[in-house]
Order: C-alpha cells, then sequence, then structure tokens
C-alpha cells in the first residue's frame, strides 16, 4: 500500500501534467509552504545569516533546451544569483549575479549547488562545475559583501572532486567541507582514490558510497588535509550498505550542530528523502536517526538548516511553480522542529 505522502505526490505528478500542459502552475493548496522567489527558478538552497540576515545561494535553473538524463545533463546551470531577507516571510532581495561562468577560467559547464562562509570580513563562494574535460571539481571565489560579486580564483580546489559543496564553521573557529554526489555527481568515479571515467557502484550488500569531508586551510581557498570518508552507521553500529538506498548518502550534504551534538543531513537521491545522522565530531562516524524531509514534486531534493532569531528552519526546493517539470525548480522555507531528545520531526512537503 502506497503511503500517504507516496498518494499525493503521484496525485500531484498527474496534476503537473495537466497544469503544465496548460501553462498552469499546480494548486498552491496542496503545498506547505510557497516559493520563496518569483520570476526565476532557483533550487539546492543554502541559507547562512551574516550580519544580521539571512543570505541563500542557490542553484540557478534555466531550460537549456537540453534533453534529460540520469547523468543530470538538463540542469545546465550558468552563473549564481544570491538572495537575503531581514525576516523570514518577509520581502526577499535578489542580488542580481553574484558569479557567472563565463569569468570561471577553468570552468567548461553546469554550475550546480554552491555555498558559501566567511571569515575575517571575506566572503568564499564554493562552487561545483565541469572542467574542460568534462570532470567535475569544487571551485571557489571570494568576495568583500555577503551579496558578492564574486571574483573566481584560476583553478580549482587542488585534490576536490564531485559536488554539493557544503562548510561548516565548528565553535573551534575551524571550517570542513563536505561534498560529494553519485550517479550524475561522479563521485563512484573517484573510488579507487583517482579518477576513472567508467561508472562503478558497489555491491547492494556492500557498505555505501560516502560523501567527503576535508578541513579548509586558513587562507579558505584550499584543502588542509586529504579528504575522507563521512560514515553513516545503522542502529546498529554498521556502515549502510549500497542497498539500503531509502537512507544511504547520495547526494546534498550538510552539517549544524544542536545542543553540542554535529548533525549531519543529506539527500537519497533516488528514494527521495532527507535523511539525518548524528556524531559527536565534524568528521563522524554519524548514527542514522531519521527522516527531515519527505519527498518534494520534483525528481531532487536538496536542503539546508540554518538558525535564525532563536529558531531553526530548513530551505529546500521543489518543483511547484514549473509544474512538477524538476530541472526548473524554487526555493522554499519551512520551520524546523526539534524534539527534547534532540531528535528531528518530519516534514510533509504537502498538506493533509
Amino acid at each position: 500500500m502506497q503511503s500517504r505522502a507516496a498518494t499525493l505526490i503521484a496525485a500531484a505528478a498527474a496534476s503537473a501534467v495537466l497544469t503544465a500542459s496548460q501553462g498552469r502552475p499546480i494548486e498552491p493548496a496542496k503545498f506547505l509552504t510557497q516559493p520563496l522567489i518569483p520570476g526565476i527558478f532557483t533550487a539546492d538552497p543554502s541559507a547562512h545569516v551574516f550580519s544580521g540576515r539571512i543570505f541563500v545561494y542557490p542553484s540557478h535553473d534555466i531550460d537549456a533546451g537540453v534533453p534529460p538524463d540520469d547523468l543530470g545533463s538538463h540542469f545546465a546551470m550558468r552563473d549564481y544569483h544570491v538572495f537575503s531577507m531581514e525576516t523570514v516571510g518577509g520581502s526577499i532581495t535578489d542580488h542580481g549575479v553574484a558569479l557567472d561562468i563565463k569569468d570561471v577560467p577553468w570552468a567548461g559547464r553546469q554550475m550546480w549547488a554552491p555555498d558559501a562562509a566567511e571569515q575575517a570580513g571575506k566572503y568564499y563562494l564554493y562552487f561545483p562545475a565541469k572542467d574542460k574535460q568534462d570532470v567535475f571539481r569544487i571551485g571557489v571565489a571570494v568576495g568583500d559583501k555577503p551579496s558578492g560579486p564574486f571574483k573566481a580564483r584560476p583553478a580549482p580546489i587542488d585534490g576536490s572532486f564531485s559536488i554539493d559543496p557544503a562548510v561548516f564553521k565548528d565553535s573551534d573557529g575551524k571550517y570542513y567541507m563536505y561534498f560529494g554526489g553519485i550517479w550524475g555527481g561522479q563521485l563512484q568515479r573517484w573510488a579507487s582514490g583517482s579518477y576513472q571515467a567508467e561508472d562503478k557502484y558497489p555491491a547492494k550488500t556492500d557498505p555505501a558510497l560516502s560523501a567527503k569531508v576535508a578541513r579548509l586551510s586558513d587562507d579558505m581557498v584550499g584543502f588542509a588535509e586529504k579528504p575522507r570518508d563521512v560514515v553513516i552507521l545503522d542502529e546498529k553500529g554498521v556502515p549502510l550498505s549500497a542497498g539500503d538506498n531509502g537512507r544511504r548518502f547520495f547526494e546534498a550534504s550538510w552539517l549544524h550542530k544542536y545542543n553540542g551534538t554535529y548533525y549531519f543531513s543529506y539527500s537519497t537521491g533516488d528514494t527521495h528523502f532527507i535523511m539525518y545522522a548524528t556524531g559527536k565530531s565534524p568528521y563522524g562516524p554519524f548514527t542514522v536517526r531519521g527522516k527531515i524531509l519527505e519527498p518534494v514534486l520534483g525528481w531532487t531534493n536538496h536542503h539546508s538548516i540554518v538558525e535564525f532569531k532563536g529558531k531553526w528552519y530548513l530551505f529546500y526546493h521543489d518543483a511547484q511553480m514549473s509544474g512538477g517539470q524538476t530541472h526548473l525548480r524554487n526555493i522554499k522555507v519551512a520551520e524546523l522542529t526539534y524534539r527534547p531528545d534532540g531528535s528531528i520531526e518530519t516534514i510533509d512537503a504537502y498538506r493533509e
């Protein structure tokens, strides 16, 4: 029997086919929250608080006319906008193009999900893009304001690969980058330690591919160490298997800290959940705890978590504005609730 969420998703998807063909959006009442930014397609929102405002660093979806495939070729983004707000639910400022692919010397195509960080009055935009050989690397661009503009460094971060950089500042002032994504994100091509063009995946009974983590160098533009695995354990302390695709890592790493505990959250990709696991160190290991977000309209699910004025918020995306077109998404926000034991209440993107 289908779960209620699965039934709603199927209904919304069916509705999307109808409404998209008629040129109308899906009925807003179906959704828990509404798109934050009309007039532009945005996805993969990374939210941070800088100077008392929330700044959001999303992908900028476009319809590039590229046929869809399992490698995500239709996600052909070319630049980044930065958005900010003084209050959740208040007006949002579009600060315009913060970085364009034409200004990144090493990049070839596909500027996917970015993130940002601040240190000593400088701001750093971290972003994945395919290089001229079509291999995903992670770049960094530097600016004087959280809104940009950002100037890209001439080469990607040495030792970087794959997609979805997420940067976490710990209470001791150290910064860590989490990254990686399988399928189109190419993480499976680095399993041997060097890039192999052929896609090879572990057997279903073998440990799943892991996200990566590396402490950033003091200058914020490189790695201070070789990236290591972010290991996610089950309730018995055993690493999640590749066949456990309802819980194993796929993409969209994020790390935050709550009451002294590290929360590593991520997307399960083809099962479309945002899951989370907890640990005692920014390196892990992390024990899987539960689900933060049920599947949304559209194939992808990508998020960030931020505290603002004493409340916690989940930023995420779906495809409501485009009537369900997976590569044309819009960002949203919902309040996040912790239970007394530190577990997180699951959010359903659809209304009852």
